[in-house]
């Protein structure tokens, strides 16, 4: 059967092999239809991003771009701007017709902390051929705030596929009659079309900008820090707002979508033609998101939004990117949201867990 593996077939290739781990698996690490990788021991700053190039091992570009080497196990500063390079926990042992895709996780986008795996013989980010046999690499780099990291950490994200099992425009929109995804009329076009919320039924606070001086993010503390002293807030008065080049933004789509339990989903960017910006860096959508059967009433996606080389003016209701839905090979025995901490489950717009709930300015 195709499809994206659920989360007991997940578990079942960490028995025999397929996946291999340094550590046994902790608590949680196994998501509805993804795996959480692990940080490993050693950090490496190094002086440039880089893929490792089809017949060369990582260990061997290491050799050409490492600045200098950080023991993670005491805990270590990523600082902001820099790039490094941590072996993960996990490795892979890929038999034939099964691929894998790499993703960072909600929390880690949202701190705008850039987090893409790279392999052996890699020429691509994030994207694991059928047959790759070797290690895992994270290449982390923070973009708004340096952030105190320590092993076993969870930055990103590993989901496995067999075959194809990305739906068609036409398949997307029958299930869409068969199990609404989308609280309004569906926009289909190589996916879910979703746009940015700028007109709010309340107030005027439609996001948040990073502030470009601030202190360190604890990734371990949840719920600890002040979100004032990280961010600013985005009013808007006539349902638009100028984008700064190199900022960072929080924004939320207007739509509220569901993910059914036999389906998984990932945000994609829209056409670059449409602005100079990129929307969303944590892109996986669990089984169960957003569903009633895992206790949601549908769920808005949190845009994580940075403009590049020009100013750029968003507007209310303008597409920034799509959902593209994907089968199940079945139907995972636990769902996003259902027994699990599910921290975004029914979310709004939302900063990641590791800040308490802001009290919004007056106005």
């Amino acid at each position: 059967m195709t499809g994206v593996l659920p989360r007991q077939r997940i578990e079942d290739l960490t028995r025999t092999g397929v996946i291999a781990c340094d550590a046994p698996l902790a608590e949680g690490q196994i998501q509805p239809a993804s795996l959480d990788l692990r940080l490993g021991q050693t950090a490496y700053r190094v002086r440039a991003s880089f893929l490792a190039g089809q017949g060369r091992s990582v260990a061997e570009r290491l050799d050409e771009f490492e600045m200098h080497r950080i023991d993670l196990t005491p805990g270590a500063v990523l600082e902001k701007g820099c790039v490094y390079l941590v072996p993960l926990q996990e490795g892979l042992a890929l038999p034939a017709g099964l691929h894998a895709v790499a993703n960072a996780k909600s929390s880690t986008g949202r701190l705008d902390l850039l987090t893409r795996t790279i392999t052996d013989g890699g020429t691509e980010f994030d994207r694991i051929a059928t047959g790759y046999e070797g290690p895992l690499y994270a290449e982390i780099c923070p973009r708004s705030f340096s952030v105190l990291v320590r092993p076993g950490m969870r930055l990103n994200q590993l989901r496995l596929r067999e075959g194809e099992a990305r739906l068609s425009d036409e398949a997307l929109r029958a299930l869409h009659d068969e199990s609404p995804l989308v609280d309004s009329e569906p926009r289909i076009d190589g996916g879910l079309g979703f746009s940015v919320d700028l007109a709010p039924r309340t107030g005027t606070l439609v996001g948040y900008r990073a502030k470009p001086h601030t202190g360190v993010i604890d990734l371990d503390r949840i719920g600890q820090y002040d979100p004032a002293e990280f961010w600013e807030e985005v009013h808007a008065t006539d349902r638009q707002i100028i984008l700064d080049p190199g900022a960072f933004y929080i924004l939320v789509s207007r739509e509220a979508v569901t993910i059914p339990p036999a389906y998984a989903a990932e945000m994609a960017p829209y056409l670059a033609m449409v602005g100079e910006f990129r929307v969303h860096y944590a892109g996986f959508f669990d089984p169960g998101f957003g569903h009633e059967a895992a206790g949601g009433q549908g769920a808005r996606g949190v845009l994580e939004v940075r403009c590049h080389e020009a100013p750029f003016v968003l507007e209310h209701g303008q597409i920034v990117g799509r959902l593209v839905y994907e089968r199940m090979a079945e139907a995972p025995d636990q769902l996003y949201g259902q027994e699990i901490a599910s921290n975004y489950q029914g979310q709004g717009l939302k900063l990641s867990k590791h800040f308490r709930d802001p009290v919004p300015k007056a106005r």
